[in-house]
């Protein structure tokens, strides 16, 4: 499951630019190629955004609003960056996905912990709020894929269906580890089950590669959770006890040279050459 099916009679390669054929105009896609860099970085970045949530409410002393606040500020200062840019840059994208798995976590903790809403009652708001983000991008772009982001609207539902997507994987991975009392490493193997059954789905059962990817994409939010927290809690919660100022930095580092990797290389980068007559 590294790659979508495209639902439109767009031909999208993924190659560093290079000249467009005769007829056909190329048009840069604002987001990656879905590779197993993809993956790998995604679940890196849920892990940063369960451990950083956890360690910038403990270390900054504002509290826990105080922290949403100052996240969701630095989000839109970065999303006004990723919106301004022509075309994907590994940098600005993923320095976003890192800063919407914080902020999504906190929405969830803020709920949960400030607001006292149950769980389950978040994780069900969260789930009709993605749905309902989904239908809107559907009937206004007749397609959900991620090979097409490459308008202001295509881009604005796509980031508004990741921030909900964590908020919603953040919420949905609290109850299943409040109501199941599981562990931190039989959780993360619980979901890893639930994101292979996807693939299994998608590509020998004939499940639409669209669905998969988003469904994939929310379940990776708690698998990432259940890895960071493993790391970082405390040996006698059942964790490793890194801490979470280690584990963060850990990842963090991580992160960056994968990203700077791909920035080199170009090796997620989506082409799409669209027919001058198309507009």
């Amino acid at each position: 499951m590294t790659s979508e099916t495209s639902e439109t009679s767009e031909t999208s390669t993924v190659h560093s630019p290079a000249a467009a054929p005769p007829g056909h105009r190329l048009r840069l896609n604002k987001v990656p190629e879905v590779t197993v860099y993809f993956w790998v970085i995604k679940v890196l970045c849920t892990t940063v955004g369960e451990t950083a949530a956890d360690m910038l409410n403990e270390k900054l002393g504002l509290g826990l609003t105080g922290v949403s606040l100052l996240m969701s500020a630095l989000l839109a200062v970065v999303l006004v960056v990723q919106f301004r840019t022509s075309a994907y840059r590994p940098g600005v994208y993923w320095l976003a996905v890192a800063l919407i798995s914080i902020v999504g976590t906190l929405i969830s903790d803020n709920l949960t912990d400030n607001m006292g809403v149950p769980l389950t009652t978040s994780t069900t708001v969260f789930a009709v709020v993605l749905a309902i983000v989904f239908t809107v991008w559907y009937r206004r772009e007749r397609t959900l894929s991620i090979h097409g982001i490459d308008s202001l609207s295509r881009e604005s539902f796509y980031w508004l269906a990741v921030l909900f997507t964590f908020a919603l994987g953040t919420a949905a991975g609290d109850l299943v580890a409040e109501r199941m009392d599981l562990g931190y490493w039989v959780s993360a193997a619980l979901f890893a089950l639930a994101i292979a059954a996807v693939a299994v789905a998608h590509l020998a059962l004939g499940l639409n590669a669209v669905g998969s990817f988003w469904i994939a994409y929310v379940l990776t939010r708690p698998l990432g959770a259940s890895v960071g927290d493993y790391l970082s809690q405390p040996s006698g919660s059942g964790g490793l006890g890194l801490g979470t100022v280690v584990t963060s930095v850990l990842f963090l580092a991580v992160i960056l040279g994968l990203v700077v990797y791909l920035a080199v290389t170009r090796k997620d980068v989506i082409e799409t050459r669209v027919s001058r007559s198309a507009g």
